[in-house]
């Protein structure tokens, strides 16, 4: 019964392929599902790898629109008036990159939102496409918001005291 359990444990964490017959995103959330993670997760994910392909076929904002593909500008353009989209397997590091610091800098989104798109394109290129994005170290990280506290310290509770007026209850 025991080796039942660990070939069991043994498929569960092999990386699945994808149905090729399926739509990219299909086959994405075939491979969500196959990893068991939860539903909120998944639709988080989903949504995120979405962005990161519409990111990725805008056109560059200094390039005319009629030109081909730069194979490291991480941006699409539009030929004869449609838009290219690039397959995640034909993008890499530095569109994930460009993606990243986009986040934090233009859409000044939070740290945890940057990393939960991190993470949606880790396990995008992990699981679906089938390999490994490298080192990431060097993108804009968002920044982390300054947290008030919600006590007063002692002296700012005997400042606020001294300015009250009026009659003692």
């Amino acid at each position: 019964m025991s080796a039942d359990f660990s070939s069991r444990e043994s498929r569960r964490s092999d990386r699945l392929v994808p149905n090729p017959k399926l739509k990219f995103m299909e086959q994405c959330r075939e491979a969500m599902r196959f990893k068991q993670l939860a539903l909120r997760s998944e639709e988080a994910y989903l949504q995120w790898i979405k962005r990161f392909l519409v990111f990725c076929r805008q056109p560059a904002a200094d390039g005319p629109l009629n030109s081909s593909l730069s194979p490291a500008g991480g941006v699409g353009v539009k030929r004869n008036g449609q838009w290219l989209w690039r397959h995640p397997k034909d993008m890499g590091t530095v569109e994930v990159k460009e993606f990243l610091t986009h986040l934090a800098v233009a859409r000044k989104v939070a740290a945890s939102t940057q990393n939960q798109a991190l993470n949606a394109l880790v396990f995008l290129y992990r699981e679906v496409v089938g390999g490994e994005l490298g080192w990431l170290g060097d993108f804009e990280p968002a920044s982390r918001s300054r947290r008030i506290p919600v006590v007063l310290t002692p002296a700012e509770t005997r400042a606020l005291m001294e300015q009250l007026t009026g009659t003692q209850g």
